[in-house]
């Protein structure tokens, strides 16, 4: 399983921490870029996207695929179609985790777990503004802007977390770099902002007969 982050906002925190934190990159305006980026998620209240999401450490690479459902407040379903039929699913509470190959499924609470999918809510505006990160740098790419970011702590797993923003503000690209030195990359696709997403689709049952394990009272 990839490493994971404890920090809620660690993915959101720098667009805040901007302004009291030493920015590089010659010719972009870093600050405009993230008030963008937050502009354009906070005003959301619903999100679909396509994503691709890689993990590698030691030499080996584990690549899946699939879709983002994202709702205001706190909902979320990452629906996988690589591995077919896994789920990560957050009603706002409680988050479950569903894998068909293992025949398992886990409800643990959204505010201790601290599995990497759970801090990408701030997609959809859940920004909770910490000094979590003390430079920032910022190269152009093809595609817009690249912007690294380093943590000012090192309570977090990671070393640096990077993202490719498109001149729109759209985040296309998150890059997660551990201290393992293993490295977690999303990429995200053919986003669209405020599609119908009925409640139900934040809700999770487990299929018949699947081992379900209950972590919240665990922790």
């Amino acid at each position: 399983m990839a490493p994971s982050y404890k920090s809620g906002a660690a993915f959101a925190a720098f667009s805040l921490a901007l302004s009291m934190a030493p920015a590089y990159g010659a010719g972009i305006d870093i600050e405009r870029t993230l008030k963008g980026i937050e502009d354009r998620y906070n005003r959301a209240q619903t999100l679909d996207v396509a994503f691709t999401e890689s993990f590698l450490s030691q030499g080996r690479q584990r690549v899946e695929k699939g879709e983002l459902f994202l709702r205001k407040p706190g909902r979320m379903r990452w629906q996988y179609s690589a591995p077919a039929g896994k789920l990560f699913v957050s009603d706002g509470k409680f988050v479950y985790y569903y894998s068909p190959e293992e025949n398992r499924a886990e409800k643990m609470k959204l505010s201790v777990t601290d599995d990497m999918r759970a801090p990408l809510a701030f997609l959809l505006g859940g920004l909770e503004f910490q000094k979590d990160f003390k430079e920032f740098r910022a190269k152009s790419a093809d595609e817009g802007v690249f912007i690294t970011a380093i943590p000012k702590s090192d309570k977090y797993p990671y070393s640096e977390v990077s993202f490719l923003t498109t001149p729109d503000f759209t985040i296309r690209r998150l890059v997660v770099k551990y201290e393992n030195n293993s490295t977690l990359e999303f990429t995200f696709d053919h986003e669209k902002k405020n599609p119908s997403l009925p409640e139900t689709m934040f809700r999770f049952t487990p299929p018949q007969g699947v081992e379900f394990v209950d972590s919240t009272n665990q922790r």
